[in-house]
């Protein structure tokens, strides 16, 4: 029996793939399971009601939405279900420098929040995921900590590399 995915990472269109893989790669770098598909807000409006209002059954604990344009895809999923949703403004070939996007996701009413992640900022949208994980399941907490560890040393050497070349060494 395989185990349901943790994080569904889903999208408005194919041509946003290449920014949410980015999610995708940092679930899978850690060892999240998710799944990945197109649900279309506008195109597909009964796939996402189904999709939205099937998510915790199916074991979903967090959703991350990406979508480019009017971007109204995290929103009417976060109305449908009581799952975290972290939408990701995409820029889009019809965005409008993804302002649009931006504000669409940001801007919620009371009662239905989004947590919103930079202009193309899926890795930190798969970031967020893990570390909503990670308050209920210590080994994803444990690898989250490892990736901030290799981050810090990566800067860290990065310093000493820069001191080392205004030295002279």
């Amino acid at each position: 029996m395989t185990t349901p995915p943790q994080v569904s990472i889903i999208m408005g269109s194919q041509s946003d793939l290449p920014v949410m893989s980015k999610a995708a790669e940092f679930l899978d770098s850690i060892g999240v399971d998710y799944e990945i598909t197109i649900v279309s807000a506008h195109r597909t409006p009964e796939r996402m009601v189904t999709f939205a209002k099937a998510a915790r059954g199916r074991g979903v604990k967090v959703i991350i939405a990406g979508a480019g344009g009017a971007a109204h895809l995290p929103g009417m999923v976060a109305s449908l279900t009581t799952l975290p949703v972290i939408g990701v403004p995409v820029k889009s070939s019809n965005s409008i420098d993804g302002w649009d996007s931006i504000l669409s996701i940001l801007q919620m009413p009371n009662g239905v929040p989004v947590a919103t992640v930079a202009l193309d900022g899926a890795k930190n949208a798969g970031i967020l995921a893990a570390e909503i994980l990670g308050t209920s399941d210590e080994a994803i907490a444990d690898k989250l900590a490892d990736f901030k560890k290799k981050q810090t040393e990566k800067v860290l050497d990065s310093v000493a590399q820069l001191d080392r070349q205004k030295n002279g060494s």
